[in-house]
């Protein structure tokens, strides 16, 4: 058997060159992404030395598209898509309307045709999925509100693609290309009279609305029965299959039958699984291939980019990314602001469109093989696509320490009749909430099987408590229940302050993640340094890790569980079994087996 295969080679240079260029980037305090970039110029056609498979390595990367989109839908309601419907649906078609008319301006500028201008203009005007993700994930604001309007404009942004990906080839006649009718059924034009372009409108429309229907009333049901019925099995190896079975299967087939791109297919199999108990799990299952795969997306582009344009086409380079990270930006910005919400929220959701993806290449490829583009474009949508992408990060940023100021900042020095700050209608008169008035109480992060029994005992021995939960529909049941709490991810920015943890008497962390409970300990002991602190951890590295951090007290949960089983042993005997202890005393304790 030969051991230099295309996709084993690919997969070991793309994943080895860009852990090693992103380890530099990170070194020099720069984004890794800058590192996964390089590593596919590197590996790219246009440099000396080992070139990798381009068709394969897109490939892979579309798998990574797939299981992010995936794990965006699982914690992604039908609720808060709709919810965000009003300012999604039109914010995104405004914003495309304006970077497609710049794109055509520059195109006509460089002797281009309308009809090309039309498409270079659309290709700008797409932001990347996995770009988007990847920045709002790392700030833990995909459930915020600003996470799930950029998330509705995306879905937005791309079901438009979808349509003009299917429109295209029968309007490329109109436009000035070489029109392809193949796709549409003769047969069917004939009997509807209304001609090849509508007839393939009402076809995708068709489709796009049989695939939705299809996942919401039939899906819904399925899928997470499905996943039910697996767990039931007690094999985590068929749960992890199980749930990249969905996911891939789904994406695949929405392409396949009903048109629907990869990753909004992805997005909706996800969504109707986050019905589920299970959703959580199914999440951290697929946590470790959708970074491996994401990470390949990068490289990817990489891979496209011609370092030689730089020098042949700088202006019109220039100009690309102008439209990409500026023209865009702005228009989505003031867009935002139009419809009544504040800064800080036009800001991020401003940074989070002003850079283009992978629809943006279909498009452009698409272009030029119905002669609709000159080969140039696709170079342009590169080094557009590679600059945006790089400084993605660095605008989110900048976002992030204005929108600290603007958050900071007294509205009483605000003039009379100023409305920047003002909130949209239906959404309440602060960004940020007020902290707790909860003094000497105890802040549990985290509602499932182990937060839930933590809150109950709490509860019964009458102690104060708030509990910070990512799942808004979980943290509302609690408040109506009469219990304190907050409705977004523990890291995002103010939520341990909202807790008032400054006032509190205990942390408690029920994550099972000891990396993510590191951090927030870590911030935690910051803002209390006397504050007692209870984490779990599933091993003796993770528990390490956790102390590292500042938490007093670990519950190892082998050893509880341990522990527990000869306490019960042992009480058969009339023996008393001596429970040990993992962590420095702490005033609290919730070391019990049951909490395990």
């Amino acid at each position: 058997m030969p051991h230099a295969t295309p996709l084993i080679a690919t997969l070991v240079a793309g994943i080895c060159l860009a852990f090693t260029a992103g380890l530099v980037a990170h070194r020099f305090r720069l984004p890794p992404i800058a590192g996964y970039l390089l590593a596919g110029v590197i590996i790219g056609p246009f440099t000396p030395g080992f070139v990798a498979d381009q068709n394969l390595a897109n490939e892979l990367a579309e798998i990574g598209v797939i299981l992010l989109m995936f794990g965006v839908g699982l914690h992604f309601s039908l609720k808060d898509l709709l919810s965000v419907r009003a300012i999604a649906i039109p914010g995104a078609i405004g914003q495309i309307a304006v970077a497609t008319v710049f794109g055509l301006l520059l195109a006509l500028a460089m002797g281009w045709s309308a009809g090309s201008g039309f498409v270079f203009g659309l290709s700008l005007s797409v932001a990347s999925t996995v770009v988007l993700l990847r920045a709002l994930q790392e700030r833990r604001m995909v459930e915020t509100e600003k996470g799930r309007i950029a998330v509705g404009w995306l879905i937005v942004e791309d079901l438009v693609m979808v349509l003009t990906l299917v429109l295209l080839p029968p309007l490329a006649g109109v436009l000035g290309g070489t029109a392809q009718t193949a796709n549409v059924d003769p047969e069917l034009t004939r009997a509807l009279g209304i001609g090849a372009v509508w007839t393939a409108v009402g076809v995708t429309a068709l489709k796009v609305s049989a695939f939705i229907a299809l996942m919401l009333i039939v899906g819904r049901k399925v899928i997470p029965m499905i996943l039910h019925y697996v767990a039931h099995t007690g094999s985590r190896e068929l749960f992890r299959l199980a749930v990249l079975a969905i996911a891939l299967g789904v994406a695949y087939g929405s392409a396949k039958l009903f048109g629907v791109s990869f990753a909004l297919g992805a997005f909706f199999a996800g969504m109707v699984l986050a019905e589920s108990q299970l959703s959580q799990q199914a999440a951290r299952e697929t946590l470790p291939l959708r970074d491996a795969f994401a990470v390949l997306f990068f490289v990817s582009v990489g891979m496209l980019f011609n370092p030689v344009n730089l020098i042949e086409r700088p202006l019109a380079i220039f100009a690309t990314i102008v439209t990409i990270v500026f023209i865009k930006s702005a228009a989505a910005y003031l867009i935002v602001k139009a419809f009544g919400y504040p800064r800080t929220i036009a800001l991020t959701i401003a940074a989070s469109l002003a850079q283009v993806g992978e629809f943006s290449f279909i498009l452009v490829v698409l272009g030029v093989g119905l002669d609709l583009l000159p080969p140039v474009a696709q170079d342009l949508i590169v080094a557009g696509a590679l600059f945006s992408i790089l400084v993605n990060p660095l605008l989110f940023l900048a976002v992030d320490h204005y929108g600290t100021k603007l958050d900071t900042a007294p509205t009483t020095s605000e003039p009379a009749g100023d409305e920047d700050m003002a909130p949209p209608p239906d959404e309440p008169a602060q960004d940020v909430p007020e902290p707790t008035t909860l003094t000497d109480h105890a802040v549990v992060v985290g509602y499932g099987r182990v937060g839930k029994r933590i809150v109950e005992q709490l509860r019964a021995a009458g102690i104060p408590l708030l509990v910070i939960e990512e799942r808004a529909g979980v943290a509302e049941e609690l408040r109506d229940g009469g219990t304190e709490a907050i409705g977004e991810p523990a890291g995002s920015r103010g939520v341990l302050a909202q807790a008032n943890i400054a006032a509190a008497r205990w942390f408690v962390t029920a994550l099972p993640d000891a990396f993510a409970a590191g951090t927030l300990i870590e911030q935690a002991r910051a803002a209390n340094g006397a504050i007692n602190i209870v984490a779990r951890a599933n091993s003796q590295a993770g528990a390490d890790h956790l102390r590292q951090f500042g938490a007093n007290h670990i519950v190892l949960a082998k050893e509880e569980l341990a522990a527990a089983m000869a306490d019960r042993l042992l009480a058969g005997d009339g023996q008393k079994g001596h429970r040990p202890d993992h962590g420095a005393q702490g005033e609290l304790d919730l070391a019990q087996p049951s909490s395990t």
